[in-house]
């Protein structure tokens, strides 16, 4: 049974994409790297998809390598995974499954080599960092608190290299283009191919260091309302927002 939304969340969800859609041409870039053209590719984990069929993706090195060779063939620096996109991949890890598998994409990934620096595209502070070390789990996590214009929202940065969260304090401020942290590499990142998670956040419901990244069929609408389209932020033109 799919869950009603409470009326409060969605109203929340209204105010902080109205908020970010005014105050658009000033958020910065999270990466140097060019990643917001028409010509960065998609790398399709849908559960329909063709393009890793033959790639054993429970080798991380065979999957990583598949993946780089994809970005490396157009020319790009990094490649882009789709929010609300049904994963069948997530069926491999343990951390995803239950009565009703957690296999929809609440985030968007930037795939992009190991080291890559990570900047913050609006100013705030630092909410929670935690290393999610389970296999398939983002690994070391940075979660910012933003306030515009009175409207409160978080961003998530998964699957970083464990440096970048060995300083953190919560509450630090942190300005916007600041570097906030590195694209972290496996076995550390979860054991996936290096990639940045970045998810937009409503309410954190409680969470601190973590958050769910991947919701189920069934919740599927109530957690997009919680983790709106974080292209809203990232401004990447193969996308639509």
């Amino acid at each position: 049974m799919v869950k009603s939304i409470p009326e409060d969340l969605l109203d929340l969800k209204r105010k902080v994409v109205k908020t970010i859609q005014q105050i658009r041409p000033l958020i910065l870039p999270v990466f140097h790297v060019e990643y917001q053209s028409g010509n960065i590719p998609v790398i399709d984990l849908s559960e329909h998809h063709n393009e890793f069929v033959n790639v054993d993706i429970n080798d991380v090195h065979a999957f990583s390598a598949a993946v780089f060779r994809k970005i490396n063939e157009t020319g790009s620096m990094a490649g882009i995974g789709r929010y609300n996109e049904n994963r069948s991949i997530y069926r491999r890890f343990k951390l995803f499954q239950g009565e009703e598998p957690r296999i929809v994409h609440l985030g968007i990934d930037l795939w992009i080599k190991a080291g890559t620096r990570v900047f913050a595209p609006l100013s705030g502070k630092i909410h929670s960092f935690k290393y999610n070390a389970k296999e398939g789990d983002y690994g070391p996590t940075l979660i910012l608190e933003h306030t515009v214009k009175d409207v409160t929202f978080y961003t998530l940065y998964g699957h970083l290299s464990l440096d970048s969260i060995e300083n953190c304090q919560e509450g630090d401020s942190v300005q916007a283009g600041e570097e906030i942290a590195r694209v972290g590499n496996f076995p550390i990142n979860g054991n996936w191919p290096p990639h940045l998670h970045f998810q937009l956040i409503t309410s954190m419901q409680g969470w601190k260091g973590d958050f769910p990244g991947a919701a189920s069929i069934a919740d599927r609408i109530h957690w997009l309302n919680i983790s709106p389209d974080p292209n809203l932020i990232l401004n990447i033109k193969t996308l639509t927002t």
